[in-house]
């Protein structure tokens, strides 16, 4: 027997598992989330009381209404940002109860996504307990089109690509351009590592799945010759980082020799240099769009716990500390920033784009107005979605303006 949930709101008690004599007796709180546009089922059905035992695996199928698909099932959990999702692309998908969670399914459109063919969770490399994978969104048709790689944010250590799948949608409308959506390694020991991850080893995962990215691209009807990045908050410091900083990919080591500071792609082409990997980069990623990025500061940390991590360290992660002369190396910039956003200041990004124009960067630096932060941001709650239709939508179709006047130059 499967319980349907059209449009209620149910409350599932469901089982901790602490240990296997405990388990049956001991019970945890899911909540079922109201469906709209579609139905969904939960395997087991759900118990009169609302309980299941600890450890139940228990399987979601989704079925959307006429003219919509699914965009996403899901569970949800408190998190740093509020509900944090984990979240799954296709029907069915399993659950396993080992905590409070809320349990849902989001619908779309389907003339939201007509337009585009997506694969899943390609898989670019494995440097520790996460495997690193990638979204490709490729519009029908695609042949030898430009490519933008989208770095999400979530304060480098939470969120994966599926957050940007918004932005990937609306970038890849009109045909013009093939979007990579990209994860890399949250810092520290946010992904169970026992060695942290630093801010050099995500960049390198940036740098690893550029790499990936490029040797693959033609398969998806992309040209690996011309590429532009863009990122959310820290994904606009990465974009950013990234964009500036393909001159340092190298296999000298971070702060391991004084003053060297290189990063190493976590993916490398097979029979292919180091040296060649850091041209090709240099020469194909022509332009970024960072948005409410940062840039340097106090926001900014190398997450290295070696005793001699100082400032330099940071620097060296910095974007505005690296900008190369545009005479040697031209990367355009499209900033954006919210006029009310909490976390990223006006005067910070200014004096970003002063120093872009003094090394002779061509920048443009977009204030929106009345938007906070994250409003590039799509998941399955209806506040995040609708801020995304009042902001993200129009300023995703300016980003892509920005990437037509470099890419197609």
């Amino acid at each position: 027997m499967r319980r349907t949930f059209p449009g209620v709101f149910l409350i599932i008690s469901i089982v901790l598992m602490v240990n296997p004599i405990n388990m049956k007796s001991q019970t945890f709180t899911v909540t079922a989330d109201k469906a709209v546009n579609g139905t969904y089922t939960l395997y087991p059905a759900l118990p009169a009381d609302g309980k299941y035992p600890a450890g139940t695996v228990v399987t979601v199928t989704s079925k959307p209404d006429a003219g919509f698909v699914l965009d996403a099932g899901y569970f949800s959990v408190p998190g740093i940002w509020g509900q944090m999702y984990t979240e799954f692309m296709t029907s069915p998908f399993k659950v396993t109860i080992d905590r409070d969670k809320h349990i849902g399914v989001s619908f779309i459109e389907k003339s939201e996504v007509d337009h585009v063919n997506v694969t899943q969770d390609v898989v670019y490399a494995k440097p520790g307990v996460k495997t690193l994978r990638y979204d490709v969104y490729s519009p029908k048709g695609a042949k030898n089109l430009p490519c933008i790689i989208i770095i999400h944010g979530g304060g480098w250590i939470s969120n994966t690509e599926d957050i940007m799948r918004g932005l990937a949608r609306e970038l890849t409308r009109g045909g013009r351009f093939v979007v990579f959506s990209i994860d890399y390694r949250w810092a520290k020991d946010a992904d169970g590592d026992k060695k942290w991850n630093t801010m050099a080893d995500i960049m390198g995962d940036v740098f690893g799945a550029i790499a990936h990215i490029m040797e693959h691209a033609a398969e998806y009807g992309g040209d690996p010759k011309r590429i532009g990045l863009t990122g959310d908050s820290a994904g606009g410091h990465l974009s950013a980082a990234c964009s500036l900083m393909a001159n340092k990919i190298g296999n000298g080591g971070f702060g391991i020799t004084p003053g060297v500071f290189e990063f190493m792609p976590s993916y490398m082409p097979k029979n292919k240099t180091i040296e060649q990997v850091r041209n090709e980069i240099m020469a194909s990623v022509m332009a970024a769009a960072p948005s409410y990025g940062v840039f340097g500061g106090n926001l900014l940390n190398h997450y290295s716990d070696n005793p001699a991590a100082d400032d330099t360290w940071k620097n060296a992660v910095a974007p505005i500390s690296n900008i190369p002369d545009a005479k040697e190396r031209s990367v355009p910039q499209y900033l954006t920033r919210g006029t009310t956003d909490p976390l990223i200041k006006d005067p910070d990004v200014k004096t970003f784009v002063d120093t872009l124009v003094k090394a002779g960067q061509r920048v443009e630096y977009v204030q929106v107005g009345g938007a906070s932060h994250a409003f590039f941001d799509w998941k399955p709650d209806e506040r995040v979605k609708s801020t995304f239709r009042q902001y993200g939508i129009y300023y995703a179709a300016e980003m892509k303006a920005f990437f037509e006047s470099v890419l197609y130059k």
